[in-house]
């Protein structure tokens, strides 16, 4: 059991109605992912939001919110109100058989509870990856009772993730990106930031996330790498070829030398106008906005370049392994996304090339 965040006990959770015993545990829940398991905040909020539902699921069978229920046919697809079911008209209701028929304490959660609660989220509404999801936070908060002895069951083991097929990416080509950079109009005042900005994320395969959070101690360019903290604040050591590493220190030079960053933000890579920290949102807009003024006919984002440095490397033959570490990926099965983009290139080249194809 960790010392980092107050423990909740199971005789804690005995004698408590279950919506403040669901209240409690999600409270600490919360502390556990932050402390005990290092996600971000992002992963954080989206296990606490599927929990939250699954709580007022379990506790309040007959208020279900549009946001929850299931469109009936004679729901309105864009209607913001609330329905509140009375249990009599709940009995006329055909979700009825999916709502349990009492308030479900944490204690008691069986596997038929969960199920009824996926199938009745996965009505109408929920995809596949978002299914995935809700599975994979109640396994979290199963894993969380049993090492903190609060159960020492776990129904959500039998719990099947939904299988579907991966979507690939789209991928930039080298000249894709090259007209990008050259996009890029180095006579307004960002100019060089914005250049960094796609020159760092193509040649070190980096999250939009892992950019925001670069700071200006994380550049080891003497030695030829950057220290990137990605999910998890796990750090990894990534090596940065001499365009990126040229393009930022022109920034730095320049753009950067010359603002007074807000408090807080001294030592962030790179800087807004107002010499904030650069939000995930603009990075975004920048790379929507270059991509049009370079006439890239595709639907991109940040993650693009991320996808193109790994798509090229291992086009080129790189092993599958180095890329995973240069990713950050935990699981060499992640990676392994652009052997098949790389297998798709192959086989246009064959089809386009090939005089017998």
């Amino acid at each position: 059991m960790s010392k980092n965040h107050a423990k909740i006990q199971r005789s804690d959770m005995n004698g408590t109605e279950p919506k403040s015993a669901w209240a409690n545990i999600l409270k600490q829940f919360q502390g556990y992912l932050r402390l005990e398991r290092g996600l971000s905040p992002a992963t954080c909020s989206a296990y606490q939001s599927d929990l939250q539902q699954l709580a007022q699921y379990l506790t309040e069978p007959f208020a279900l919110t549009e946001s929850l229920a299931p469109l009936s046919p004679s729901t309105p697809s864009n209607s913001p109100t609330t329905t509140t079911l009375s249990a009599a008209s709940n009995r006329s209701n055909p979700l009825a058989p999916l709502t349990p028929s009492a308030p479900v304490h944490p204690l008691t959660l069986q596997l038929d509870d969960i199920r009824r609660f996926i199938e009745y989220r996965s009505i109408g509404r929920l995809e596949r990856s978002s299914q995935a999801r809700l599975i994979s936070s109640v396994r979290m908060l199963f894993r969380y009772m049993n090492e903190e002895g609060i159960r020492h069951d776990n129904p959500a083991e039998l719990l099947e993730t939904p299988r579907f097929g991966r979507k690939l990416p789209v991928v930039l080509s080298t000249a894709d990106i090259n007209a990008m950079i050259a996009a890029v109009d180095l006579s307004k005042p960002e100019g060089h930031r914005d250049q960094a900005i796609v020159e760092l994320m193509y040649s070190c395969g980096l999250r939009v996330s892992e950019l925001t959070a670069l700071t200006l101690g994380a550049l080891h360019f003497e030695l030829g790498f950057i220290r990137v903290t990605g999910k998890g604040n796990k750090e990894r050591l990534v090596p940065v070829g001499q365009p990126a590493a040229h393009a930022v220190n022109l920034y730095l030079n320049t753009r950067r030398r010359q603002q007074t960053p807000k408090s807080g933000a001294a030592e962030v890579l790179f800087l807004s106008k107002n010499a904030r920290p650069l939000t995930r949102m603009k990075i975004y807009l920048l790379i929507r906005e270059l991509a049009q003024a370079a006439s890239v006919r595709k639907d991109i984002s940040p993650h693009s370049l991320r996808h193109a440095f790994a798509t090229h490397l291992v086009e080129a033959g790189a092993d599958l392994r180095a890329v995973q570490e240069m990713l950050g990926h935990e699981s060499i099965t992640t990676t392994e996304i652009y052997t098949h983009l790389s297998r798709e290139y192959l086989s246009e080249v064959v089809r386009k090339y090939h005089p017998r194809s």
